[in-house]
């Protein structure tokens, strides 16, 4: 998943939502944890609205897509309040090292690294790379893809896979800074494959039903799991995410907001 990622403001395959999860402006928020007009304790989120359908920012300032409607979930759920915070990237995780977020969510892959530093609730998305690849092309597999120029957003699983298959030098890999680049460069023919997440490839595909494409599975490719995300020894929180968490899969409402995105499994 993403290791690092950012995003242009203007993308001819951005697509808006026209779903808007209530209460997630992205103005500037006040102190992490801070107490609102009731006393009770408010929770800074913190995410990087770059990233469709997972993170989005609309052009009205609202933070919108999958990971914001599971986690307002997850709230709603556990009982608690939170306020939104678009960091970025890598802010996201100094700002959970210095205190100024509470919560990080923003289809961040558990691993074993990252938990060495924080603490993860339970996994909300299982994800996994997917080839995108001309309708009729004779792909079944990564391998097959040697010798050809493939697309990847840089600094995640897709290019490390790639890299893993055909070397860290591999001159058909081609990287970008979004997920979105390469797909359109894709459909233009300047790449002839894109490896990335299951999650954005499905989305697009869902989006785009008059183009002429396939998407392959590789089984060979292994299993994400992504979790919320908080500062290592932060119980208090994460035992009530992990609560909320429970609850909305077991109320269907997690595959319901799943549903939303993706289409029914």
């Amino acid at each position: 998943m993403k290791l690092g990622k950012k995003w242009l403001a203007t993308l001819a395959l951005t697509i808006g939502f026209g779903m808007v999860a209530a209460g997630c402006g992205s103005g500037a928020a006040p102190s992490s944890g801070s107490s609102g007009g009731s006393g009770e304790k408010v929770y800074v989120v913190g995410t990087d609205a770059a990233y469709p359908p997972f993170q989005v920012l609309e052009a009205d300032g609202k933070i919108t897509g999958h990971d914001i409607d599971v986690m307002n979930a997850v709230a709603e759920a556990g009982g608690f309040k939170i306020e939104w915070r678009n960091t970025g990237w890598d802010p996201l995780f100094d700002g959970l090292d210095k205190g100024t977020v509470d919560i990080g969510i923003s289809s961040i892959t558990i691993t074993d690294k990252r938990k060495e530093k924080y603490d993860f609730s339970d996994s909300y998305f299982v994800a996994n790379q997917l080839i995108l690849v001309p309708e009729d092309s004779p792909v079944t597999k990564l391998a097959d893809l040697e010798g050809k120029n493939i697309g990847v957003q840089a600094a995640t699983t897709g290019e490390e896979v790639v890299k893993k298959a055909f070397g860290d030098t591999y001159a058909g890999l081609k990287g970008y800074d979004d997920m979105p680049s390469s797909v359109d460069d894709f459909f233009n023919g300047r790449v002839d494959a894109v490896v990335g997440d299951n999650g954005v490839i499905a989305f697009y595909a869902k989006k785009n039903p008059g183009k002429k494409f396939k998407l392959v599975d590789d089984q060979s490719f292994e299993k994400e799991y992504y979790g919320i995300m908080v500062k290592k020894g932060n119980t208090e929180i994460l035992n009530k995410i992990n609560d909320g968490l429970k609850k909305i899969k077991e109320n269907g409402k997690l595959q319901e907001i799943y549903n939303q995105y993706f289409g029914n499994q």
